[in-house]
């Protein structure tokens, strides 16, 4: 009976969206909001907006600009660019001329950029400026399915070479075949259909070489229905746009949820200035990755340790504590009391709401986090704040979440419970199977990676290792693959420990070790903004991290870190040894993935000399 009533809820948000894509949902929204911001651009100190009016009138003239360059219906655009408006515009012209769009991770090298874009066959790509066109010019000769290159900094694009030609030069030939012949447009994305491709977007590669995911128009405005009917924001909300498109998260909240809600987004193209552009824009939602969330709360613990004012932290310690109380009383099965609501809206209106102001999250109803589960005392900390962080769960083969914590049901700790229409059950060995409209139909042109993710009766084998509780939330262990199992049989999940780790503001990062080993290492990295903050703390006067990875104050701190740890694990999982290193890892440095997750077989084999020398005597 409740899986009857799942497909039930599945058939009705099927027949909810039925024969729509993103081409008519944008056109709707355009002729009921076309005067409303759509997207803005940063330039200096304001912000330049496209309407969704304008929105609409330049996808059109983009995908007049591809069928002029000879784009065929099914042909792939690659596009390497910042968060920008050119972005989505590249990428709904695409659409709009039957192309199929995919956002290459403006991090990969040469040799990876070559894999990606031989692999979808692409016809046209459209580059930022001279950074990824360092990326693309060296492995030109190993694509000639690529015809036209398009440079949106005029300044770099090469000269006397019929190949390349700027922004400028292609939207204004858009523009002019438009006006010439707009029923050519207009045939195309009339008969773009439900089952199309959307966009085709590369796994990470945290396993190999990326594999290219097909997403369809039906998936994505499957997912942005599925979130909309959970959503607590305001109509036509604000938000900030700064993890890559490459990244199915921000596509679907930056661009397919938009263009359905007529949401406003505004684009911040660099990471670091990120708190800037919360503070400027004061969204209505924010989306982060763990590790944006644990960076955010780092920078707060580093400046509330340097409080020399007693009285003023001990205030502000209570101000937290009265809001990690309130949140937690409002956890599924819980009940808030008349004296815990009112000491968390004393310490709201003294404390909590000029400290959210502070980074820009004042007005924030929804504040989300994805791409791996999020530790359970980050969550906590920021329910200090009385901002509730929704933890979901989801992949790029689902089309982003499919289950997340809500409103009114939450457990921190959890990646909540599955959506209105999908099914999720667990293997016999823990795995998460998922099955739904959001489910993707398999990888590009590689049938045997897709009969491996894909059962013959649908259901996604996600490769994660879950628990259910008796309520239904689901609780992420660890990847599959990436269990440790030990020369004693125990199985560990690292992410775990890796979690705890990194709950100390000095830590970075943390990778734990011990797979077919007699006990569990760590190498462990400091945050970069955070050490040398903590550093001058404590008068240390160096702000280079590899002396500070060696100085005795630092290794004495993470040394407690360790301790802290290894006192929540049981005694199979705690770190025996361990070592802290003088660099950071990166996405460029390739530890890391470009959205923020370890590449483990990458840093073992850097630091296989490290990893052995911890076993030694």
């Amino acid at each position: 009976m409740v899986e009857a009533g799942i497909r039930e809820r599945r058939a009705e948000l099927e027949r909810a969206i039925a024969g729509q894509t993103v081409c008519t949902r944008l056109a709707d929204t355009a002729e009921r909001h076309g005067g409303l911001p759509a997207y803005s651009d940063r330039d200096g100190d304001a912000w330049t907006t496209l309407t969704w009016g304008d929105t609409r009138r330049r996808a059109l003239e983009t995908a007049a600009g591809y069928a002029a360059l000879g784009l065929e219906p099914g042909d792939v655009v690659a596009l390497m660019m910042p968060n920008r408006s050119e972005h989505v515009l590249a990428d709904l012209g695409a659409v709009h001329a039957g192309g199929v769009p995919t956002t290459v991770y403006a991090t990969l090298a040469p040799d990876q950029v070559a894999f990606v874009a031989a692999n979808c066959s692409a016809r046209i790509a459209v580059l930022d400026g001279r950074d990824q066109l360092d990326r693309w010019l060296p492995v030109l000769d190993r694509l000639p399915a690529l015809r036209r290159i398009v440079v949106v900094d005029a300044e770099a694009c090469p000269s006397g070479d019929d190949r390349f030609l700027t922004w400028e030069s292609f939207t204004a030939l858009g523009r002019e075949r438009l006006a010439a012949d707009p029923g050519e447009v207009d045939r195309r994305w009339r008969a773009v259909k439900p089952s199309d491709t959307v966009t085709l977007l590369y796994t990470s590669g945290t396993t190999g070489d990326p594999k290219g995911v097909l997403i369809t128009h039906s998936m994505v405005l499957s997912e942005a229905a599925m979130v909309r009917s959970t959503s607590v924001l305001p109509e036509h909300p604000s938000g900030v746009s700064y993890l890559p498109f490459a990244h199915i998260a921000d596509r679907v909240l930056s661009y397919y949820l938009p263009v359905c809600l007529a949401a406003h987004v505004h684009f911040c193209p660099d990471p670091a200035q990120l708190t800037a552009a919360l503070r400027d824009v004061r969204p209505h939602s924010f989306f982060g990755v763990p590790r944006v969330w644990e960076k955010i709360m780092a920078g707060i613990q580093a400046v509330l340790s340097a409080e020399r004012d007693e009285a003023k932290k001990a205030a502000v310690e209570q101000a937290l504590e009265a809001g990690r109380a309130y949140v937690a009383s409002q956890e599924y099965g819980r009940t808030t009391t008349p004296e815990v609501r009112e000491a968390f809206e004393r310490a709201d209106a003294a404390v909590l709401t000029p400290m959210r102001a502070l980074l820009g999250l004042d007005r924030v109803g929804q504040a989300s986090s994805a791409a791996a589960p999020l530790p359970v005392e980050v969550a906590r900390f920021f329910a200090g704040l009385g901002l509730k962080i929704f933890d979901a769960y989801g992949m790029t083969e689902t089309t982003g979440a499919i289950t997340a914590n809500l409103a009114d049901s939450f457990k921190l700790g959890t990646v909540g419970r599955p959506f209105d229409g999908v099914e999720l059950r667990l293997a016999e060995d823990g795995e998460i199977l998922v099955r739904g409209a959001t489910c993707t139909p398999g990888y590009l042109d590689r049938p045997e990676a897709t009969a491996e993710l894909l059962d013959p009766d649908g259901w996604v084998r996600t490769g994660d290792v879950g628990v259910l509780d008796e309520d239904g939330f689901l609780s992420v262990v660890d990847r599959k693959k990436e269990i440790i199992i030990t020369a004693g049989g125990e199985n560990i999940a690292p992410s775990l420990i890796e979690n705890h780790l990194k709950e100390h503001p000095l830590v970075g990062q943390a990778l734990a070790f011990g797979d077919k080993r007699p006990y569990v290492v760590a190498l462990i990295t400091l945050d970069g903004e955070v050490a040398p903050v903590w550093a001058a703390a404590h008068g240390v006067d160096t702000t280079d991290l590899a002396a500070l990875a060696a100085h005795p104050l630092v290794l004495e701190e993470v040394g407690r870190a360790v301790e802290d740890a290894n006192a929540r694990l049981a005694r199979v999982q705690q770190v025996k040894k361990w070592r802290l290193l003088p660099a950071e890892w990166t996405a460029e440095s390739e530890e890391l993935t470009p959205t923020l997750k370890l590449k483990r077989r990458v840093v073992h084999t850097k630091y296989t000399d490290v990893l052995e020398s911890l076993y030694g005597a």
